[in-house]
């Protein structure tokens, strides 16, 4: 009987010690369970290269669609324009339009900059360049021409006549008009090689590529109608640039596992084996 009783004994000990012990691995699961949780939780939330590269396509889209869509109601381009409502209104706008684009380009470059090439980067560059100068001149629009029109009227006229419209005037505008022209040349040829680049790359939407690379070169059609329907060659483009952002914006990449070197415990490791 005593040996029955230490038989028990033993059984009741042995009972408790796995008990204990598999009471303590399912402790331990939870609390690298839980940290390895965290861990995700964190990275998810960090800032890397490609979500920025990726948001920068909501840029494309803010600016492709402001551009599309100021062109109908955009106000005439005369001095009798720059003190109304909508001038007030549209060419800040314009402004704050520029920025985007310049955000938004250099997202969609650096996504396929291993694919695009040398074609690509030049298109970049000068579509980057031409938004670049086309933000000093709106914001002149948008914040100088309007204090001016009322004490200096021949000059903020000139300015119409002799950048927008490319006829000489009475007043000396400098390099102003060559600067513009520039412009449109450099929006041409940037928006026809980045479009035919991103076409051939194959990672953003080919659809948006052609669109732009057409409607880019399609542009110097637009001088054989009169200037206020010269603004709608503009929709197609920035149409194309909106495309190109959602496509960037919604693109679908393959995901891989990255283990998190350090931060799991042992314990964890051994009971995943098990």
């Amino acid at each position: 009987m005593a040996t029955s009783a230490t038989e028990s004994t033993n059984q009741r000990t042995n009972s408790v010690a796995t008990t204990t012990t598999t009471a303590t691995k399912e402790g331990d699961k939870n609390v690298n369970t839980n940290h390895q949780t965290a861990v995700i939780k964190e990275s998810k939330m960090k800032i890397t290269p490609s979500r920025v590269i990726r948001w920068s396509g909501l840029a494309a889209i803010l600016a492709g669609l402001i551009y599309a869509g100021i062109q109908p109601i955009h106000p005439l381009d005369n001095i009798s324009s720059v003190n109304t409502t909508a001038w007030a209104i549209i060419t800040p706008l314009k402004t704050v339009m520029c920025f985007l684009f310049l955000l938004g380009l250099t997202g969609l470059y650096s996504r396929q900059v291993e694919k695009v090439g040398w074609l690509g980067l030049v298109g970049f560059l000068m579509l980057s360049l031409t938004w670049a100068l086309q933000t000093a001149y709106i914001f002149a629009e948008a914040f100088i021409l309007p204090p001016l029109a009322a004490t200096s009227p021949k000059f903020v006229q000139a300015v119409f006549i002799g950048v927008i419209t490319q006829r000489p005037t009475e007043i000396d505008l400098g390099a102003l008009p060559a600067i513009f022209a520039a412009v449109g040349i450099l929006y041409l040829l940037g928006g026809l090689m980045f479009g035919i680049a991103t076409f051939r790359a194959g990672i953003l939407s080919r659809w948006a590529a052609a669109l732009l690379a057409v409607a880019a070169a399609l542009t110097p059609l637009a001088a054989l109608v009169p200037h206020e329907t010269q603004r709608l060659a503009g929709i197609p483009v920035g149409l194309a640039i909106a495309w190109l952002g959602y496509s960037l914006l919604t693109e679908r990449r393959e995901k891989v596992s990255e283990p998190v070197s350090g931060r799991i415990s042992p314990q964890f490791s051994q009971v995943a084996s098990e």
